[in-house]
């Protein structure tokens, strides 16, 4: 243990951040499966320790990743892009249908499901941070540049929008962030946001779930005109927050999370407000906006355009997938199927989640332990060699 330990690097908020996080996932998890592990006729251990398996592979799945130089996952983006693709179109027309939505993969003999959103977000922001920095020369090119990075920001996100547009969303608006950085004209990102403004029209009002898309608008925008079954998730989500109190019914004593569906995912934070109340719903909004500044500061340090670009895009995409899923908790956005990161319950996104964090780490390392050229002369007087400066380079 305490090898591994000295072989963590990078910045070492970032690596309490994940502890702290997957402390109150145990937590939370922990109090919110019951009515599930009914009915699935489980204990509730059984279910805990699935999670707590969970928890220890996205761990060691952070450390081997921060472990590999994040150089290498410029050549691993391309592999990624021609994988994801094929995966997508292959789980709209053949993957499991869970809460009417085709999103996941059924991994054989495992139990497990595969959301294939998860591995395209990681796949299109390493491409789009590898393609950015490398065309830098010739970036207001159209054939080379801007066409080829549009068509994959476009094509990457009308095939998960037709099955989850709030996933879709965030990953568009971080894309946009991205070419933003890396120097896209604003003629030509004003282009790219105009072809996905009419792909998410499509998708409203054409895709396959255009009922459930414009429901829930509906429902955010008049919730007094809504039906009792339509507002049910959002209006107990707001009863578990308001009876939550300053410092909440404490931990375990949970009464809403016999009535929120996936409570132990989407509306863990409803249900972390009101166990540990405005006290515990604060701390954990905390923690991810210093977890933004930590990466921002790791941005801004970056030797290098593609670890600065890989590095916003990873932690932009798992913040404001944070702000999304806390801001539906509270009523300030419609109800979508956004987990809060690392802390609910939710299979492989945890992984993939992890390695973005091991990603996010390896650009630091590159930052918190610049290799070291010490200069050496050798005294006049004698052999003994004498160090008389050191130079940092990047």
């Amino acid at each position: 243990m305490h090898r591994i330990l000295n072989n963590t690097k990078g910045d070492r908020w970032i690596w309490l951040i994940v502890i702290l996080l997957s402390v109150i996932s145990l937590l939370a998890v922990y109090s919110s499966v019951g009515t599930l592990a009914f009915k699935q006729g489980k204990g509730v251990e059984i279910i805990l320790m699935k999670h707590v398996l969970m928890i220890v592979g996205g761990i060691a799945l952070m450390y081997f990743s921060h472990k590999l130089d994040y150089r290498y996952y410029a050549g691993i983006s391309k592999v990624m892009m021609i994988v994801t693709i094929p995966l997508l179109l292959y789980t709209l027309v053949f993957g499991s249908h869970i809460n009417n939505a085709s999103r996941w993969i059924a991994i054989p003999g495992t139990g497990l499901s595969f959301q294939t959103s998860d591995l395209a977000k990681l796949a299109l922001i390493t491409y789009l941070a590898r393609t950015l920095s490398r065309k830098q020369e010739n970036i207001k090119n159209v054939k080379e540049s801007f066409l080829p990075i549009m068509g994959s920001v476009c094509v990457v996100f009308i095939l998960i929008a037709l099955a989850n547009l709030s996933t879709a969303l965030m990953l568009f608006g971080v894309s946009i962030l991205l070419l933003i950085i890396g120097r896209i004209s604003i003629r030509q990102i004003a282009i790219t946001c105009a072809a996905g403004f009419i792909l998410l029209l499509g998708v409203i009002f054409l895709g396959p779930r255009r009922h459930t898309y414009v429901s829930r608008m509906k429902v955010f925008m008049h919730p007094e005109l809504a039906k009792a079954d339509k507002s049910f998730q959002s209006d107990h989500a707001k009863i578990a927050i308001a009876t939550g109190g300053l410092f909440g019914k404490g931990p375990g004593n949970s009464t809403e999370r016999n009535y929120l569906p996936e409570s132990y995912s989407d509306e863990i934070y409803a249900i972390i407000v009101e166990e540990y109340g405005l006290v515990g719903g604060v701390i954990v909004v905390g923690i991810y906006v210093f977890l933004l500044y930590r990466c921002i500061k790791i941005i801004t340090k970056a030797p290098k355009a593609f670890g600065a670009l890989l590095a916003c895009g990873l932690s932009f995409s798992l913040t404001i997938q944070a702000f999304a899923n806390m801001a539906v908790a509270v009523g300030l956005g419609p109800v979508t199927g956004v987990p809060l990161p690392l802390v609910s319950m939710g299979g492989t996104s945890i992984l993939f989640t992890s390695i973005a964090f091991g990603i996010i780490l390896s650009v630091s390392k590159d930052i918190e332990e610049p290799k070291k050229d010490k200069t050496i002369k050798e005294d006049n007087a004698g052999p003994n060699k004498i160090i008389v400066g050191e130079i940092r380079t990047a």
